[in-house]
């Protein structure tokens, strides 16, 4: 039989049990919640297609030549005969050919990736996953994002932001400064890339945008004749960091984690693209303040 003080031990002992039981669910689940706000993206290089057309010129010249000689004597007491015979034959050809050849170039940049993963991390609010380079032949099926997660290239990710490349291209230039003699020689790259995030599991498309980069080295010729070499490194470097800054604001906007404001350029006018000084505010879709991650600004070294 229990009395009065050894039911009131047991009584608080089970409260204390269920009570620790609570706690330790209640615990669970907020871990499980904080994971579940930090979706695990993988980020692929940019695809890119190309049209690209080659000069080609052909000549082949062939010769062959042959001669065919004979001769004979005959002498008698009474009479003398000689004969010879001489035959030649000579062949040649000659074959010249040119023209335009025209072919299909696909494949992945390795590079302009790398600052946008960067900026996704320092948001705080994204968990990337290493994605695998495509290792297939260069056709069409490049572009076949679903076929390329059902085959495992992107192991554990939620999301896969996929990338191509819309337009790519070099300018070299030369001006004439208008004072003096000098001229400035200018290299400029500029890119635009289309990206879609694709879930893993239902396919569906949660994002979708295009963004730019452009960088540019420029130097100041000071005499006729002298030679200046561009940094090309540089140039691909600012093409990157801006084209990170433009993606990062337009997905993260998307996705409703962040809210980008864009400051106006340097000469006050809001023209709508991304300056040098833009922050982005906001919170996340967990309620945490959003990131603002640091935009250094692009130098023209003259």
């Amino acid at each position: 039989m229990f009395n009065d003080s050894d039911m009131l031990r047991h009584v608080l002992r089970a409260m204390r049990f269920t009570a620790s039981c609570f706690c330790l669910a209640a615990a669970s689940g907020h871990g499980a919640a904080h994971a579940s706000g930090e979706p695990k993206i993988a980020v692929t290089d940019l695809t890119y297609e190309e049209k690209v057309s080659q000069y080609f010129r052909v000549v082949s010249a062939s010769s062959r030549s042959s001669i065919d000689a004979s001769a004979s004597e005959r002498e008698t007491d009474h009479s003398y005969a000689a004969r010879s015979r001489v035959r030649g034959q000579s062949e040649s050809s000659y074959h010249e050919e040119e023209g335009v050849y025209t072919y299909i170039d696909r494949g992945e940049l390795r590079t302009y990736t790398a600052d946008l993963k960067g900026a996704l991390l320092k948001s705080g609010q994204i968990r990337l996953v290493q994605a695998r380079p495509y290792v297939g032949k260069p056709t069409e099926r490049i572009y076949d994002i679903i076929a390329r997660i059902k085959q495992g290239f992107y192991p554990g990710a939620d999301y896969v932001l996929f990338g191509s490349v819309s337009n790519i291209a070099f300018r070299q230039e030369a001006m004439p400064l208008a004072m003096g003699s000098s001229t400035t020689a200018n290299l400029t790259l500029d890119l635009v890339a289309d990206f879609s995030l694709i879930n893993t599991r239902t396919y569906e498309v949660k994002a979708a945008f295009s963004a730019s980069g452009s960088g540019q080295d420029t130097k100041i010729i000071s005499r006729a004749g002298d030679r200046v070499v561009l940094n090309r490194g540089k140039v691909m470097q600012e093409t990157s960091r801006s084209l990170a800054e433009n993606a990062y604001v337009e997905m993260m906007t998307q996705l409703g984690f962040a809210r980008a404001t864009v400051g106006r350029n340097s000469s006050g006018a809001g023209d709508g693209s991304p300056a040098s000084g833009s922050r982005y505010s906001g919170t996340g879709a967990d309620g945490r303040p959003a990131a603002e991650p640091v935009v250094e600004p692009v130098r023209v070294y003259r």
